[in-house]
């Protein structure tokens, strides 16, 4: 044998029996890091609750909250014969077949819905589908055929004349397409009005209005008429309006349709800003699917009176319930509405920031991975490390904290998929997500974004174009 190959075959058995010893003595260490891996991502429930919230019946779109409108078994039918209409819904008629032998109208069949506390509630559809329907029903501007609605605790259905006015005078605002201003009032009273309806001292309802009309940004036209203002702006006169009598849910049926693009996505943006300062409750009529995406927390697609589907936007875009709804979203851009929350996945490495670097190296590599998440004692991210790295700690007898990169681009979970794109085309590793508290939510693979983000091209059916 030359002096080469002795050397080659006692490097070998060296090499060899190195690995068996590191197996023995670092297993130990290697089985806790798995376990503080499984307890921390999969297994204890005591353990999991920053990660994923506990679900309970009364979960809303961000959790446990309360229900502000429950709906159940709601039914409107116009026309001569409603209860032989029913029954042949009860039957499976179609709307046709029920006109065809009724004369009758169906605006509502059957609607089970709930809407939670502070949501913007986004009821869209074409033109007949309903959704007007319902928002009327909410305040009974329409009378429903059949069903139950509870709003804040109360079922509206059982109330007489007199205590459904004081209802809709304390409970409900209500925002119209055709702004509905009094052309023979100032700004400032138009705001004013409804609490001069309720009977609010002169004093204390102008100082509301005021405050209302600045909110709304039209400080310094509370003496103008409704006449010399433009369209956005009369919107947002009776956006004050309906706000300054503070109720629990604010209506709006089709409120931005008679405005111009632009007027239309700044009105948007203000509805926006408004909702995250007061916190309302907003059930909001549109037939337009861009402003459903952009302004609802959760949206019902509507269809002959039905509900299709009713989720948050993600989960719209990313699992229409059929092709009427998937005929909707053709040409739809989901980089600018899904969320890094729907991409995310469980990292297959998370080691502990005071594991050994030698030990960090073998759970990499027993995991085929190239790169590990690293977070402290209370979970927070701290950055990533990769093999290589490790293997130039070890050879310098530093700790594991030395090879750790902390310069990692990280997202939120509601961070738009469009700002992830950007910083994917800067970066070669797996997107952190983190919640608020710099805690490891999960992360996202490049590989995997754009077959989620790309349109699907759906067919359109001969009865959705109809």
């Amino acid at each position: 044998m030359s002096y080469y190959d002795t050397v080659k075959d006692m490097l070998s058995r060296l090499e060899s029996g190195l690995s068996k010893h590191l197996d023995d003595l670092f297993l130990p260490l290697h089985m806790w890091v798995r376990e503080v891996q499984i307890s921390s991502y999969a297994g204890k429930p005591d353990e999991m609750t920053n990660i994923l919230p506990i679900a309970s019946d009364d979960d809303g779109p961000e959790g446990p909250t309360r229900k502000i409108i429950s709906i159940k078994g709601l039914t409107k039918v116009f026309g001569p014969k409603p209860d032989a209409a029913i029954r042949l819904l009860e039957d499976g008629a179609s709307k046709g077949e029920v006109l065809e032998r009724t004369g009758s109208v169906v605006g509502l069949k059957d609607i089970d819905l709930d809407v939670y506390e502070g949501e913007i509630f986004v009821v869209m559809g074409l033109s007949g589908s309903g959704k007007s329907t319902l928002m009327r029903c909410l305040n009974r501007l329409v009378e429903p055929t059949r069903g139950s609605i509870v709003i804040n605790g109360t079922e509206i259905r059982d109330l007489d004349d007199k205590g459904l006015r004081n209802f809709r005078r304390t409970q409900m605002g209500m925002v119209f397409q055709n702004f509905g201003l009094l052309p023979h009032r100032t700004i400032l009273d138009n705001v004013a009005y409804g609490l001069e309806v309720r009977g609010t001292p002169a004093e204390t309802r102008r100082a509301k209005a005021q405050s209302m009309i600045e909110l709304v940004g039209l400080k310094g036209y509370e003496s103008v008429y409704p006449s010399a203002l433009s369209g956005g702006m009369k919107q947002r006169v009776g956006l004050a309006r309906a706000l300054a009598t503070d109720p629990v849910i604010l209506l709006m049926d089709e409120a931005f349709s008679a405005l111009d693009p632009l007027i239309r996505r700044s009105m948007q943006d203000e509805l926006i800003d408004l909702h995250d300062k007061l916190k309302k409750t907003i059930v909001f009529v549109t037939h337009d699917l861009d402003e459903a995406l952009r302004l609802g927390d959760r949206i019902a697609i509507m269809k002959d009176g039905e509900l299709v589907q009713v989720g948050t936007p993600e989960e719209i875009l990313s699992n229409p319930s059929n092709e009427y709804v998937a005929s909707f979203l053709n040409g739809i851009d989901r980089s600018k509405v899904m969320t890094c929350e729907s991409l995310m996945k469980r990292p297959e490495v998370v080691i502990s920031l005071k594991t050994g670097p030698r030990t960090a190296l073998k759970v990499l590599d027993d995991s085929d991975q190239a790169v590990a998440f690293v977070v402290d004692k209370d979970r927070r991210f701290t950055g990533l490390v990769k093999a290589e790295e490790l293997l130039k700690v070890i050879e310098t007898s530093k700790p594991l904290a030395a090879a750790v990169n902390t310069s990692i681009r990280t997202v939120r979970p509601d961070t738009k998929v469009e700002e992830l794109i950007a910083i994917m085309v800067e970066t070669d590793y797996p997107i952190p997500v983190l919640n608020d508290d710099g805690m490891l939510m999960g992360v996202i693979n490049p590989g995997s974004v754009m077959d989620k983000v790309r349109p699907d091209e759906v067919t359109i059916s001969e009865e959705v174009a109809a």
